[in-house]
């Protein structure tokens, strides 16, 4: 929906301030429209304007400037006209001091927010001698606290006591109120206390400052002092107290105060619908908040900003955009508070447009606010989140006066678009251009980009620096640092610094069972959520999408019950409504191998996002249920209306099951512009083009895209077809010509893919300056143990085996071989036949901790075979029964083989019966290839007995039925025994079914 803003006329007023005069030098004129003015409606103020300078040129003339009834009168009358400046500068020409004077000059700076003007008025009496009272006090003492000026309100505070006004009731409030609002809550306290009555302006000015401070239980305190000391709250008490309570959470208390206002009359007070908007607003009641506002009989600025304010609390910026179009239209003016909120919101108002934006940027500036720190900083924001960095950089480099805030906008918005280098530079300039000291806020953008660059030292060194600056305790940056260290893979530091942390909230345990997942600890990450339980730490949905992860089958055969544990759970505490749970549910099941649990999931989502469906895409195309995909895509498409994003296409890419499909769906991504907007959907339509053999289509595609430009996933899919089409020469011209052409660095996945080439090749030759190139990019040998394990298998497939077991040595040394660098390097034992050293480094492996998989153990048994060691090979086969894991056909396949070779016919026959004969009438590929190495041991040892047994098991076996090789064995096998009515049988049999010895052939 769109929205067009109205723009009220504004009129604006000459500027009266004359040079020099504090902050009233730096108010423009269009600033000074805020001001508030003191005259009827029929006054016209700009021309009344024009005759104040003249008027007071004639006074100074007539020699009156020194009439303190003349120039008080005038000053007044400034004021009232909101032309403070010019009443400040008569004051400052005259030479009449006097506390009249004085009081009323200092009483409506305050009114006009003048503080430091205040201050500068009190100096100049003092210093002229001039003598302060029960009136003038207060208003200091406001302006103390409202500039911080801690010293000069003590120094007052004793000029207080020494004139003799330390027993009057309204000083003695100014006091208490100074007190409190800079944060000395038990010196504002032992003031209050030294009342002998303290009235419940007194009062109300305590717990305006506790409440002001943070000091919130303090605050509900003094709340039933009051009604102890038989008074009655007003609405300035409510006012004050309501946010307390939203703050600690107790909306029954707010509620009663709210009943208590109404029945009092105090619903009318102009500064309590905010305060009760805002507190069911943060209690996630945004229709009561909407009622009170609709029914409020105030209506001001501050109650729309309120209700605005609520909106967006609520996560509902299009709400809160339409109430700004409706206030406008209601001929409310917008102040800076509005529009920081607007602007806020737009952010993730995605419908909202270009022009919008620039419209909205329009009437900040129209209304003289656009040099304002806080929405400068909120217009780079703005920017930034919508990608427009340009313009956020040319906002913050016209803004004059720039502060903290603005620093950290900006650099907050170069992490946002990825710039790394201008976030470090922004920050450096911070520090020795600006001159300004960093806060949190600084270092969360900082660590932020370390964390996105795997800058480890960089990192630690803003650790550092926020220990030193006293930040470590900030809640929000460690929280960002435990996310830092999990994502450099230091997960011991995450811990270290998590078990310093004397504040936890759900955020730091969520990030640490996250962290623990990214980096492959899921025991920790269950262990984390079990104590996050025991010590009562609320469990949210964060937390259960963090943990479900790890609850995958092909690690944990438990891992589907613990899923439903944490599913049941999860509707148990009604977190089943959330829409990003139900997808890692999805997920999670998918991954636990069963897919009909997560399509029933799915089937009763009420919202389905592109996430879900993705989710599910994905779980059919891990179980290669290719048709399900495609129908499933369709689905989406027409019967759900959802837009496909690039993380559907690259699921839906390789699911195509004919070059037809595929191009349809490239079509697709070419006309929504996904291909554009994500560069690695187009090395997917490389892969996708590679499997129907349409290699020029893949070349095209590869010229087509944008491969100069840091593109280098274009140029590792190209490299990789190649390799897998068999052309590795071609495959090493693309890499050479991405090294020599581009500039590009290589990386994991570059490197992986030179290596597949040289394995193509098969020359040891290569190896050693594919070594040294690995080296000399900085891919050290045991920096990424993915590359070394491919070192490893290229040294073996090379034939040099020796070496390859020096880089897995070299791994093994250093604790960085994974299960993958001990299957690597047993299977090379394996092509090598040498049986006895694969066997060993299993038992090695094994006292390492780590546990094989049946990938290793199959390895290990081929080895085994290959050598002719039966015992070994019983020994692994017991120690994988021991261990719990259930032997594959495979893995008695290697067994039967070997014990046929080595003339243990009867063992091998038992292994046969016991794993075969029950389900002999479905035997698979693998079970006949058995039975046919078993027959043919037979043969070779004489035993035709077992043979024939042999042979008609196999013959009457599904997997025999259409292998002409097995009947010409039975044939023969009984011939050889003398049967010959049994084989004339078999070849009856053969000539039924029609099978035909395949005829040998040769490429010579």
């Amino acid at each position: 929906m769109v929205f067009k803003i109205h723009l009220p006329p504004l009129s604006f007023r000459s500027s009266l301030t004359p040079p020099g005069l504090g902050r009233l030098a730096n108010l423009s004129s269009r600033s000074r429209w805020f001001l508030p003015l003191h005259h009827s409606a029929t006054d016209s103020p700009i021309s009344e304007n024009k005759h104040l300078r003249p008027l007071k040129a004639l006074i100074i003339r007539q020699g009156l400037i020194n009439d303190k009834d003349v120039i008080s009168e005038f000053a007044r009358r400034c004021f009232d006209l909101g032309a403070p400046g010019l009443a400040l500068s008569s004051f400052y020409f005259s030479e009449t001091r006097n506390s009249s004077l004085q009081n009323l000059i200092v009483r409506h700076l305050c009114d006009f927010g003048l503080y430091e003007d205040v201050l500068s008025v009190y100096r100049a009496c003092s210093f002229a001698g001039c003598s302060s009272d029960n009136y003038t006090f207060p208003f200091v003492l406001k302006a103390c606290s409202a500039l911080c000026e801690e010293e000069l309100g003590k120094e007052i505070h004793c000029v207080v006591m020494r004139t003799g006004y330390g027993g009057n009731v309204i000083v003695q409030t100014g006091l208490v109120d100074f007190y409190s609002k800079i944060g000395r809550v038990d010196v504002a306290r032992s003031v209050l206390e030294g009342m002998p009555e303290p009235d419940l302006v007194s009062w109300n000015a305590m717990i305006a400052g506790c409440s002001w401070n943070g000091f919130d239980h303090m605050a509900l305190d003094a709340l039933s002092e009051i009604w102890v000391d038989g008074l009655r709250p007003n609405g300035c008490t409510l006012a004050n107290i309501i946010p307390v309570c939203t703050r600690l959470g107790c909306l029954n208390v707010g509620k009663a105060l709210h009943g208590y206002a109404i029945k009092s009359g105090f619903h009318s007070d102009e500064s309590l619908p905010s305060a009760l908007i805002s507190m069911y607003a943060n209690n996630g009641d945004i229709i009561a908040a909407r009622r009170l506002f609709d029914l409020s009989p105030v209506e001001n600025i501050v109650t729309w900003n309120s209700i605005i304010q609520a909106y967006l609390q609520n996560l509902q910026p299009t709400e809160a955009y339409k109430l700004f179009h409706h206030m406008l239209l209601a001929g409310h003016r917008p102040n800076r508070v509005t529009f920081v909120s607007v602007l806020s919101c737009c952010g993730s108002f995605s419908s909202l447009s270009h022009g919008e934006y620039l419209h909205l940027h329009a009437f900040v500036i129209k209304v003289g606010l656009e040099n304002h720190a806080g929405l400068a900083s909120t217009l780079i924001s703005m920017y930034a989140k919508r990608g427009c960095l340009d313009s956020a950089e040319l906002i913050f480099h016209h803004t004059t006066h720039k502060n903290l805030l603005t620093w950290n906008s900006m650099i907050s918005g170069y992490v946002h678009n990825g710039d790394w280098d201008m976030t470090f530079t922004s920050f450096h300039q911070l520090q020795y251009s600006a001159g300004f000291a960093p806060d949190s806020v600084s270092l969360i953008s900082v660590v932020s980009a370390c964390g996105e660059l795997g800058a480890l030292l960089l990192g630690k060194s803003a650790h550092a620096f926020s220990i030193r600056k006293g930040f470590d305790s900030h809640l929000n940056l460690l929280n960002l640092l435990l996310s830092f260290y999990s994502k450099c893979h230091q997960i011991t530091y995450s811990f270290k610094v998590f078990q310093t942390m004397n504040d936890r909230s759900s955020i730091s345990w969520n990030t640490m069972i996250s962290g623990c997942v990214w980096n492959g600890e899921k025991g920790k990450a269950i262990t984390l959520l079990q104590q996050m339980q025991y010590e009562g730490v609320e469990i949210d949905s964060v937390s259960l999408i963090s943990i479900l992860p790890c609850y995958n089958i092909a690690t944990d055969i438990h891992g589907l019950t613990h899923g439903m544990t944490i599913h049941g759970y999860a509707v148990k505490s009604g977190f089943i409504s959330d829409a990003s749970l139900c997808n890692a549910l999805i997920t999670m099941y998918s991954n636990c191998d069963d897919l009909n649990a997560a399509v029933m999931l799915f089937n009763t989502m009420l919202h389905r996002s592109v996430i879900s469906w993705n989710s599910l895409i994905t779980g059919y195309l891990r179980h290669n249920l290719h048709d399900k995909v495609v129908v499933l895509f369709r689905k989406m498409l027409f019967l759900d209306h959802q837009k496909p994003n690039h993380v559907t296409l690259l699921n839906v890419a390789p699911a195509c099951s004919n070059l037809l499909q595929g191009k349809s769906v490239h079509a697709y991504a070419v006309r929504s512009g996904a291909i554009v907007q994500s560069p690695v959907l187009l090395s997917s339509m490389i892969f996708m083009y590679s499997r129907f053999g349409e290699m020029a289509s893949c070349f095209t595609l590869f010229e087509l895209g944008d491969k100069w430009n840091n593109n280098i996933s274009l140029w590792n899919a190209m490299v990789s077809v190649l390799v897998d089409a068999g052309d590795a020469e071609k495959a090493f011209a693309v890499f050479r010509e991405m090294m020599l052409r581009t500039g590009l660095r290589p990386d994991g996945v570059s490197i992986l893919g030179l290596i597949s080439c040289f394995v193509r090749v098969n020359n040891v030759d290569f190896c050693h300056p594919i070594l040294g190139f690995v080296i000399k990019e900085g891919f050290g040998i045991n920096d990424s143990v993915v590359i070394s394990n491919a070192l490893i298998d290229l040294y073996a497939k090379c034939g040099d085996v020796t070496i390859a077991r020096k880089l897995f040595d070299e791994l093994v040394d250093k604790d960085d071989a994974d299960a993958v660098s001990w299957s690597t390097m047993i299977n090379a034992y394996g092509l090598h036949g040498d049986g006895e050293a694969a066997v060993a480094l299993l038992w090695s492996m094994v006292e390492s901790g780590l546990s094989p998989d049946g990938t290793i153990y199959l390895s290990v048994l081929s080895a085994c075979s290959h050598s002719g060691l039966v015992e070994p090979s019983r020994n692994v086969l017991g120690s994988m029964l021991v261990s719990g894991m259930r032997p594959t056909m495979e893995h008695y396949a290697c067994i039967v083989d070997l014990l046929g070779r080595t003339g243990n016919l009867d063992e091998a026959y038992d292994i046969v019966k016991r794993v075969l004969l029950p389900v002999a009438g479905g035997a698979s590929v693998t079970s006949s290839s058995m039975l046919e190495s078993l027959l043919g041991a037979c043969r070779q040892y004489g035993n035709l007995e077992l043979g024939i047994k042999i042979g008609e098991l196999l013959v009457e076996s599904k997997g025999g039925s259409d292998n002409s090789g097995s009947y010409v064995m039975l044939y023969n096998m009984y011939a050889g025994a003398g049967r010959y009515g049994d084989a004339d049988k078999v070849r009856a049999q053969l000539e039924e079914t029609r099978l035909r010895k395949v005829a040998g052939f040769s490429f010579a």
